[in-house]
């Protein structure tokens, strides 16, 4: 996909916390922006329709949770009614992208910079949300 614009929000989709991070595809940049709280994966939609007016994005990427072999992970049409969902409240293009072990990097990241190893209080689904931009941002 060939993005002339460039602002982009990725989500990294859970059943409690959906991760969301912010880039730019012409400067190939993704930073954390924020955990949003979710209820059976059921964001508060007014959460996501301010992040969508604040960052005015061109694109969405939302992680694609799949086994390692390829094959749909127990969450992966979760994943994906969320994506729907996202587009039609929104009308922004959504792509999904293939998030296996961005969770796990993001962790592993976080212990590498020496900080806190407490997910529960301090969520890394922020941090999982800008592996999968900068995966997508790689790719494209």
């Amino acid at each position: 996909m060939n993005i002339a614009v460039g602002r982009i929000l990725a989500f990294d989709w859970g059943l409690r916390n959906i991760g969301v991070a912010v880039g730019n595809a012409v400067l190939k940049t993704a930073e954390p922006c924020t955990v949003i709280r979710a209820k059976d994966g059921v964001p508060d939609w007014s959460d996501v329709e301010e992040l969508i007016n604040t960052w005015q994005p061109d694109l969405l990427l939302v992680g694609e949770p799949l086994n390692m072999d390829g094959s749909d992970s127990d969450i992966a049409s979760h994943a994906r009614r969320f994506a729907r969902r996202l587009e039609g409240r929104f009308g922004v293009s959504v792509t999904l992208v293939d998030e296996r072990l961005s969770s796990q990097e993001a962790k592993t990241q976080r212990r590498d910079r020496g900080g806190s190893a407490d997910y529960v209080s301090q969520p890394v689904d922020a941090e999982a949300a800008c592996i999968i931009l900068s995966t997508w941002l790689s790719e494209n």
